[in-house]
């Protein structure tokens, strides 16, 4: 998948855990702790999920990234689900706001090591330069969200993670390239609060019993 939106496929044409792609089912057959959910209707300008994350929210901790932009995006969202907000659609200043009046995640959207960014004052900085930049912030987290590695199982870049942790202040969640139970033994090692699973946990290379 690597990023391309357009190519992404239901989950129940691969998974080996679920035979559904409908959210709730699969919520409820997982019964997971925390999602993370990525409206790529609203990502992508057809439609909303909103309905759908809100149900999601009764049943598990919450992370939306629904393209918010501007304040009345985050409006949109329960209290109760953490708002991330993208380097790919927010503006540095707008995630600079929306720290001091809301708990929110920034996701650090990047292809080939490199910011993905609308922002020039965002894509001009390296992803280490960003992290040590969000410092400043009150945030409840920061994604390091490798969409070039999302979907493949490659593994991890031991130097560049460990690099990022020492850099932020802040829970670091990792997106995008993690093959297996290693890879999370290792970055709870390096000092990383998570990673988001989707391949591995579907494809049986981590047991379901890991995220509940």
């Amino acid at each position: 998948m690597r990023g391309e939106r357009s190519r992404y496929e239901p989950i129940a044409g691969f998974s080996r855990i679920v035979s559904t792609s409908e959210p709730l089912a699969i919520l409820q057959k997982l019964r997971p702790r925390e999602v993370y959910v990525a409206d790529l209707n609203l990502l992508t300008g057809r439609g909303d999920n909103l309905a759908v994350i809100k149900k999601i929210s009764t049943a598990a901790r919450t992370m939306a990234d629904t393209g918010i932009s501007k304040a009345c995006d985050l409006d949109r969202l329960p209290a109760t689900v953490s708002p991330v907000l993208g380097t790919e659609m927010a503006s540095l200043q707008f995630i600079e706001e929306a720290a001091l009046d809301r708990r929110v995640v920034v996701s650090i959207d990047m292809m080939k090591r490199k910011v993905l960014a609308r922002d020039p004052h965002l894509a001009v900085q390296t992803p280490l330069q960003l992290l040590q930049r969000l410092n400043g912030l009150k945030l409840e987290g920061v994604i390091l969200l490798e969409l070039d590695k999302v979907g493949t199982s490659a593994g991890l870049d031991r130097q560049f993670l460990e690099q990022a942790a020492a850099a932020s202040k802040h829970p670091l969640i990792l997106g995008g390239g993690v093959k297996g139970e290693d890879d999370l033994r290792t970055l709870q090692e390096m000092g990383f609060s998570g990673a988001l699973l989707a391949t591995a946990l579907h494809n049986g290379r981590i047991p379901v019993v890991r995220v509940q």
